[in-house]
């Protein structure tokens, strides 16, 4: 990810000045469905992510599929339109940058609800309950942050993941920033790094996978997922808790929860 388009600079910009920079451009006009909800382009909901994050998003064959797909094929199909998923650096996603521009209606990547993600762009009710843990090989002996000193740890690049990991292991042990999911577990399978921390589920999802490779501790950092939607944008913000409610009063949710995740959801 070395070169550097007029969207990344764009993304050393405030958001306001992203938000003005946007209108000025006509990207504040969009279209409308029926419902009044404003999107990017007439007949579908965009959607911004970051591949692959499973089972939340990721490739099956032609296809882009997954556990926050499903969720937003539900806004899709009660507005009568279809999901296009643009897939793009997690950066220019949790930055706000990609919805300020228009570039998509809608963030879906697995996202956890922080303040400072939520100065950039607005969240939906919370979705997904998930916490931090470590995938080591099977075997390791590594078990919890104090077995990695001396070791390397492989992080991803602007996630939750990195930060607890700053905040609580020292020099001792050495930080190996991936920016892609699937490079940081590959990482761990071939040994160029002793441990990864990222989302529990998305560690779980893989070692069910590569029986070489195991989840050992789990952090306490009850972190919520949440849909991001462009400041402004209330309409179609109200619509996505509007589903999301509903899919979890109706059993949807639930459905779509054990069909991803293999187990009964914890929330909704």
């Amino acid at each position: 990810m070395a070169r550097r388009s007029r969207h990344q600079v764009l993304a050393l910009l405030p958001a306001a000045a992203l938000l003005l920079a946007a209108s000025a451009c006509g990207g504040g006009g969009g279209t409308t469905t029926a419902n009044g909800v404003q999107l990017a382009e007439a007949g579908k909901i965009k959607t911004c992510t970051h591949l692959p994050y499973e089972p939340f998003q990721f490739k099956e064959g032609n296809n882009i599929v997954g556990f926050d797909v499903d969720l937003v094929d539900l806004v899709a199909k009660d507005l009568g339109v279809k999901q296009e998923i643009v897939d793009g650096p997690f950066d220019t996603i949790a930055s706000g940058q990609d919805l300020n521009i228009n570039k998509c209606d809608v963030a879906a990547a697995g996202m956890t609800i922080t303040d400072t993600r939520k100065q950039n762009f607005d969240f939906s009710s919370p979705y997904f309950l998930a916490t931090q843990a470590l995938l080591v090989k099977k075997g390791s002996g590594v078990t919890n942050l104090d077995s990695l000193k001396g070791k390397k740890l492989g992080v991803q690049a602007d996630t939750t993941g990195k930060v607890y990991a700053e905040k609580n292991t020292g020099d001792d042990v050495k930080k190996v920033t991936f920016e892609d999911l699937g490079l940081l577990l590959e990482s761990v399978k071939n040994g160029s790094v002793d441990a990864a921390i990222n989302d529990d589920f998305v560690l779980k999802d893989y070692a069910r996978k590569n029986t070489d490779v195991e989840m050992t501790t789990a952090f306490n950092t009850n972190e919520n997922y949440g849909i991001g939607v462009r400041k402004g944008n209330d309409a179609l913000l109200k619509k996505v808790n509007e589903v999301l409610a509903k899919a979890k009063s109706d059993g949807t949710y639930a459905t779509l929860y054990e069909k991803w995740f293999k187990e009964k959801p914890k929330q909704g």
